[in-house]
């Protein structure tokens, strides 16, 4: 990539079947590897509850926190498009609400995008926010945000629902849909049922584009990982081998050595 990800642009990927590349991202070392490695899309996503927060769910996350993280990756990116995730309770208070959490993703963090999650449910926010010129990623499937009443983490199979999520949140603006905890046929059923792009997350290879967290990828986190997940290295091995290094050296008096001291 040379120039800034565009919508144009993922419309364009999805017409030349030219798969889509998203992950996670939260701080500015991070992000800038993401950037630098020719990544399309960046969601600071309010998963950084649980990777970065230590927390079990998503839930706790905060404005206030969603605003400072999207600001350092924002900062940190030259190419990707920075997606900001709305947190919980953000948007589900009515139109008013949600466009003015909207627009301070794009106003003080400087996001290109939002993402938010529902589908029917939330079409009209969705239209709201869209109709204040603020560019919106829906998500529906897994919806992380409604695991009290999902029950739990659990794969969604209600087809005709999933489909009618799907239009209903392209219909009103989406310019982009997250298919999370979908089975593979049905993901492949919504992708070609619609002309925005699908990014998959254990929804199957059929979608238009794939996103995973980063700390799953880079195999930084000791949490138990979703069956769709793929560790492309083990950093965490790695960074408790380093750090044991240092301690061992620093006790016996071996750092700091002559090269390093003035």
């Amino acid at each position: 990539m040379s120039t800034p990800v565009t919508i144009p642009k993922l419309y364009k990927m999805k017409a030349d079947a030219e798969k889509i590349v998203a992950l996670t991202a939260y701080d500015y070392a991070l992000a800038r590897i993401v950037d630098e490695s020719g990544v399309h899309m960046i969601l600071v996503g309010d998963s950084l509850g649980m990777v970065v927060q230590g927390h079990t769910s998503t839930l706790p996350v905060t404005m206030d926190e969603m605003i400072y993280h999207t600001k350092i990756v924002a900062r940190s990116t030259q190419q990707a498009m920075v997606v900001g995730d709305m947190p919980f309770m953000s948007y589900h208070t009515g139109a008013e609400t949600a466009i003015a959490n909207a627009g301070r993703f794009i106003k003080e963090a400087g996001a290109a995008a939002v993402k938010l999650e529902g589908g029917v449910s939330v079409s009209a926010i969705i239209r709201a926010i869209t109709d204040a010129g603020i560019s919106v990623q829906a998500h529906i499937g897994l919806t992380p945000q409604s695991v009290h009443q999902m029950g739990g983490y659990r794969v969604q199979r209600d087809e005709d629902r999933l489909v009618a999520d799907a239009l209903e949140v392209e219909a009103a603006g989406a310019f982009s849909v997250v298919l999370e905890g979908i089975p593979s046929d049905i993901a492949a059923v919504i992708t070609q049922k619609l002309k925005i792009p699908t990014i998959g997350i254990g929804a199957g290879p059929d979608c238009d584009g794939q996103i995973l967290v980063v700390h799953d990828v880079l195999g930084l986190t000791d949490r138990h990982a979703p069956k769709f997940v793929k560790a492309y290295a083990h950093l965490m091995d790695q960074a408790k081998s380093a750090v044991k290094s240092y301690a061992e050296e620093v006790r016996s008096g071996q750092f700091p050595g002559k090269e390093h001291c003035y």
